[in-house]
């Protein structure tokens, strides 16, 4: 007869942020030392096991809060990851022996979040423990947190292609038809044709383009666009 297994449920939160040219995305700094007694410092996505008085929603923010001091993001819950091979590696296993408890085995409930890179946000950020990372440069992350990674992007492509206003929580309030692009390209994962995309722009109506455009640019000043929430609802 098979044994029971002995789960411990934690949450795991990928924030993305965009900056204008790159994707990023929130990630912890975890150093420590392996089964070797050999120092080592790498990345990992905010996580932690969760109380047993609290939801898993509360415990997704508390986490989020007190291991990379941001605050007051949607956090939107998109999947669980319970793989017996989650804590398989022995560098992961003698870290979460030495910092957290000893397990046999996590699963862990992952949240994405998107928010829009800029000086405030960056203010609430602690920058000891956390940091913003390109996602072309994650490398080799702990635990399954690359695979964590993929679907999230999997999960935010499937809400954009219902709700497009997903993907404007990304930009800053006025931006380029070149950064929406380049923002397209890197969630979708393929290059778009610039005209076809300048074309298709000019025929949403809650894209309004503004009088105002880039200054103190070395090439041709590209004009600037807001998204209407309202004109995006109505046209749905």
């Amino acid at each position: 007869m098979a044994s029971l297994a002995n789960n411990h449920i934690s949450v795991d939160c990928v924030v993305f942020g965009f900056d204008g040219e790159n994707l990023r995305v929130l990630l912890l700094k975890r150093r420590g030392t392996d089964v070797c007694g050999e120092m080592f410092s790498d990345n990992k996505l905010p996580g932690y096991l969760i109380y047993q008085d609290e939801d898993l929603d509360d415990a997704a923010s508390r986490v989020l809060k007190d291991q990379t001091g941001l605050t007051g993001v949607a956090l939107t819950q998109f999947k669980a990851f319970g793989s017996k091979d989650r804590t398989s590696k022995q560098r992961d296993v003698h870290w979460l022996e030495k910092e957290q408890a000893k397990v046999k085995r996590i699963v862990t409930i992952a949240y994405f979040s998107l928010v829009k890179l800029d000086k405030n946000l960056e203010k609430n950020v602690n920058h000891e423990t956390a940091e913003w990372k390109k996602l072309n440069e994650l490398g080799e992350l702990a635990f399954d947190h690359n695979q964590i990674i993929e679907e999230a992007l999997r999960a935010i492509r499937r809400e954009a292609d219902n709700n497009r206003a997903l993907i404007f929580d990304l930009l800053p309030k006025k931006f380029t038809a070149s950064q929406f692009r380049m923002l397209m390209e890197i969630l979708y994962g393929k290059p778009l044709d610039v005209r076809n995309f300048h074309k298709k722009i000019s025929q949403m109506p809650y894209i309004i383009p503004l009088e105002e455009r880039q200054q103190g640019v070395a090439h041709r000043a590209a004009r600037y666009y807001r998204f209407d929430k309202k004109a995006y609802s109505g046209s749905r």
